[in-house]
């Protein structure tokens, strides 16, 4: 299974404009091929239905759903906490959270791991002061894995600095989960991503 790149979508059905399939779905027609559903409060039932609904607007395009947690839900990806499980469950494709330098030392299966938060974020406030592209460039520097930035990435600057500094894409959640048009931010963002030679010098 290939890892996730380009604009990975983190959903939140909270902060969410509209109804989640919807807001997916738009992100979907503007580019983006990888979800990671979070959605960690529903009952399980409800998760897996919601799961469902994703893999198949998805499917369309050949995009991927990741679940976040150890239960893929029916799938064969999942994205981990840095707090565990260790070692991590042998499915497909398994992702990790990561914030700093020991994190990142604590992979071992892992496909690929977010660093984060990059920038200033509402979604999660709690990790401490954003690292910025240099600080994302440094962790990049010394991860094992394949890294998304995450945290506070809302413009095409944003994607490009990321790119520039070794990410091999950016995981976005309020930028598109609270856009009027998720359809037209997603294209935005995923042709930064395809295009990070136009980064002005002030930008690098």
């Amino acid at each position: 299974m290939s890892r996730p790149s380009g604009v990975v979508l983190l959903t939140d059905r909270l902060v969410a404009r509209d109804r989640l399939d919807r807001v997916v779905a738009g992100a979907v027609a503007g580019g983006v091929r990888w979800v990671v559903l979070r959605e960690k409060d529903l009952p399980p039932p409800e998760r897996a239905a919601l799961a469902a609904d994703l893999r198949a607007i998805l499917a369309d395009v050949g995009g991927t759903l990741i679940v976040a947690g150890p239960d893929p839900l029916g799938g064969d990806a999942v994205h981990l906490p840095a707090a565990g499980p260790y070692p991590p469950p042998s499915h497909p494709l398994v992702g990790r959270s990561c914030h700093d330098r020991a994190e990142l030392g604590r992979l071992t299966t892992e496909h690929y791991a977010t660093i984060s938060p990059i920038h200033h974020t509402r979604t999660k406030p709690g990790y401490g002061p954003p690292l910025g592209v240099a600080g994302l460039r440094e962790l990049v520097g010394v991860s094992p894995v394949p890294v998304l930035a995450l945290g506070g990435i809302e413009t095409p600057e944003h994607v490009i600095t990321c790119v520039q500094a070794g990410a091999v894409g950016v995981a976005v959640l309020g930028a598109l989960m609270r856009a009027e048009d998720p359809s037209a931010t997603a294209a935005n963002l995923v042709s930064a991503f395809q295009q990070p030679q136009t980064a002005t010098k002030e930008d690098r």
